[in-house]
């Protein structure tokens, strides 16, 4: 057999050290040592628990978009108009029987007490005078509140001078008590908008980890047959995960946190720490079943899956990294938050695991459900001949064909990203057990549903003559006269001060709508502007959906920038480890079109409404507009895992054997088996989370799910053996000027750690 070609193999081959590596030693160490480094990492788990008890913080949405129109409008208003700027939100009144003028004293009680809770600037009375009748609304608009055309649904505008998400559960029981008399009234009441968000259930994300972990038992029982090999990896997992949320529990104490933070944690957390814990555990088992030492044989796990898991971790926690790329400190913290758990989960394979594993000794298939089985670890060329091997010879043969059938069904998956509708997923798609899902239907049913998403106008004439501002006033509500897509605009009002002009702008359609978004970018882009021709006032499009309309700007400009970034950072991961430019190229663009197939499946599930409602999802939804750059982030460094695992174990084929080909099919043979289960545990652990009754959460979990499904189906049993097969030994080869300036990793460990 011909050697390898020198010019790639000698530095990645003949490098590797003689002596025993640190992983080798640190995995012998735990091993040897187990009692120790097992009460090391209890005292940890407890510690940890203690302190986040103790000093953790809590999580909420409050960020903010400096430099964008809508802050800046909102800051005008808070400048000029403190009472009616803040963040605002509804409690909607309705009686089905009666009007909402009979229960005029209620009313007046409730918002007299709402005015009186910290924090509120404002809350406005949507009942007449008593005595008198509420006026119609302008000839040719629609009545857009705040007391409907039958009298029976109402809603108070409450304003903040902080965003009401963020102020904690117990602030509900004033808000509570101020609207009591209603409720006895038999009124009924609900909160909408950041005020409704408040008062959701906490997230419950435990029946979701119970059916992940229930697969994973079933899953490896199954594929391994013995029982202590099937619960280590769910032990460790779970103690590193846990590890993990308390850490990011006392990060959030020093800093804001999104609520979904750590249920993203959870989920990635749990899903790479599984299928960490099961390279090393099933390496560990081969090399029992070869007869080494249980300690010898934990270093040697260490030293070679454990070496292709800190490189994985490593490339996840770069892709994550990415996302601070995107310059919004809520999208840079989501990452942050996943890689917290992914370093936990790194660092208890590398420990925790060989610690246990010495603990248990060769006792670890003792107890079984059927022959326990490994990874059969022959050297390549010689004896696999088992259903994998034949499957690659197969690919072998026509790796064309398999290339072919592999690019057209991710095409095919991949073809409803062409029509992604990006957005924000509205309170109307929530479950009805939810109070804001319930203000959002009767406001959408009183006033239509642009009342849920209203528009402040704010026209700042500080710099406009006192002697013109009466003909920008008019030539100002002239131009805000019959907006397309805009069901009213109320006219304009000037600030206590003069200084500003404030109207609000209601749409057709409900704030996620496109409907919604382009109207408040024809707003602000050419109606203002036509507004204020000629004068110096400046003008802005400000609120809730005016600030999610900025941030879906920004996420659509900065997504392909963030794309760029995790591409190369991980393309030179590869390249370095592996030596291969062509290789790092296959791998960049084949998770690349894999990730693009996740987009697919998740655009017509959501947005197209394919099985939405079977997820309870309530009808058609855009796409949440960070949800596609977490996706990336997030399942591009999962991908590389695979990527790393498979990779490396070809390499290390290749670099004793020379058989590029081989190599390939003797890998498929031993690796086929791991690679599936941990494949199915964690699309099984993403999955468990469709159960989420946050949109957000749902869309993760099936896009995350969907990701891993099509990676090591479609991906690695078609694509990457019918490419690494057409590219045969070309694919370890690198320019010799490149191989010179590139720093030099091993994807294998050290050499003693054996095969």
């Amino acid at each position: 057999m011909s050697e390898p070609p020198s010019v790639n193999a000698v530095p990645a081959g003949n490098a590797r050290p003689r002596h025993k590596g640190t992983l080798r030693r640190t995995g012998e160490w735990c091993a040897r040592h187990f009692v120790i480094v097992i009460v090391l990492w209890l005292a940890a788990l407890a510690g940890l628990q203690v302190l986040n008890h103790a000093y953790g913080g809590t999580y909420s949405d409050d960020f903010s978009l400096p430099g964008t129109q809508s802050q800046e409008g909102l800051d005008v208003l808070k400048k000029h108009e403190p009472a009616a700027g803040g963040y605002s939100s509804q409690i909607v009144l309705h009686d089905s029987s009666k009007p909402l003028t009979d229960f005029s004293s209620q009313v007046s009680s409730a918002v007299s007490s709402l005015q009186k809770l910290p924090h509120v600037l404002s809350a406005q009375n949507p009942l007449p005078p008593p005595g008198q009748k509420p006026p119609p609304p302008p000839s040719g608009t629609v009545n857009v509140g705040p007391l409907s055309t039958d009298g029976k649904t109402a809603y108070i505008t409450v304003r903040f001078d902080v965003q009401p998400s963020t102020l904690g559960e117990s602030y509900l029981h004033g808000v509570d008590s101020a609207v009591q008399p209603l409720r006895a009234a038999g009124v009924d009441v609900e909160y909408g908008g950041p005020l409704g968000e408040l008062a959701r259930p906490d997230a419950n994300d435990r029946a979701s980890e119970v059916i992940g972990f229930g697969v994973a038992i079933v899953v490896l029982l199954i594929g391994f047959g013995s029982l202590m090999a099937a619960v280590l990896p769910l032990v460790t997992a779970l103690i590193c995960a846990v590890c993990g949320l308390a850490l990011l529990g006392l990060l959030a104490a020093a800093s804001t946190f999104a609520t979904v933070s750590p249920t993203l944690a959870t989920m990635i957390g749990i899903g790479v720490g599984i299928d960490y814990a099961l390279f090393l555990v099933t390496r560990h088992r081969q090399n029992l079943m070869n007869g080494r030492d249980p300690v010898a044989s934990a270093g040697a796990a260490a030293a070679t899956s454990g070496h292709a898991v800190l490189l994985s971790g490593c490339t996840v926690i770069i892709a994550l990294s990415g996302l601070w790329v995107s310059g919004l400190t809520f999208i840079g913290k989501l990452g942050l938050a996943a890689a917290v758990t992914v370093v936990t989960a790194v660092a208890g394979a590398l420990t925790l695991v060989p610690a246990i594993l010495g603990l248990i000794g060769r006792r670890i298939d003792k107890v079984h459900v059927r022959t326990p089985v490994a990874e059969a670890d022959p050297q390549a060329g010689e004896g696999a001949h088992g259903g994998w091997h034949r499957y690659a010879q197969r690919v072998e043969r026509r790796p064309w064909w398999f290339l072919s059938g592999g690019v057209i069904v991710l095409l095919v998956l991949a073809y409803p990203l062409l029509f992604i509708q990006l957005g924000h997923i509205g309170d109307g798609a929530d479950p009805k057990s939810f109070t804001d899902r319930r203000a959002y239907d009767l406001m959408s049913s009183a006033f239509g549903p642009g009342s849920n998403g209203p528009l402040t106008i704010v026209i700042d004439q500080t710099s406009v003559p006192q002697s013109d501002r009466s003909a920008l006033l008019s030539q100002a509500q002239k131009a805000l006269t019959d907006v397309p897509d805009a069901a009213t605009v109320t006219p304009l009002k000037a600030t206590s001060d003069g200084d500003v002009l404030i109207a609000t702008a209601y749409s057709v359609a409900a704030p996620q709508d496109k409907k919604t978004t382009d109207l408040t970018n024809h707003l602000h882009d050419d109606v203002l502007p036509q507004a204020v021709k000629g004068t110096d006032a400046s003008t802005y499009v400000t609120g809730t959906t005016a600030a999610q309309v900025d941030f879906l700007d920004i996420v659509s400009r900065r997504l392909p920038l963030i794309i760029a970034v995790v591409v190369g950072l991980a393309f030179l991961v590869i390249l370095t480890v592996f030596r291969g430019l062509l290789v790092a190229v296959k791998a960049a663009v084949l998770n690349v079109i894999s990730i693009a197939a996740a987009y697919g499946v998740v655009v017509a599930v959501f947005q197209w409404g394919w099985g939405g409602p079977a997820l309870g999802v309530s009808g058609k939804v855009p796409i949440e507009s960070y949800v596609p750059m977490m996706m990336f982030a997030i399942v591009f460094g999962l991908s590389m895992d695979y990527e790393i695992f498979l990779l490396s174990r070809i390499h290390e084929a290749w670099l004793r054997t020379g058989d590029a080909k081989g190599s390939v099919a003797h890998v498929l043979e031993i690796t086929a088996r791991v690679i599936t289960c941990a494949a199915l545990i964690m699309v099984s652990v993403f999955a468990a989370f469709l159960l989420s009754d946050n949109i957000v959460v749902k869309m993760l979990g099936l896009g995350l799910a969907a990701s891993v499904l099509i990676d090591a189906t479609v991906v690695r049993l078609l694509l990457v053996p019918a490419v690494m097969t057409l590219l045969d030994r070309s694919a370890w080869w690198t320019p010799h000027w490149l191989d010179r300036i590139l720093p030099h990793l091993s994807a294998e460990g050290d050499t003693e750690a054996g095969p």
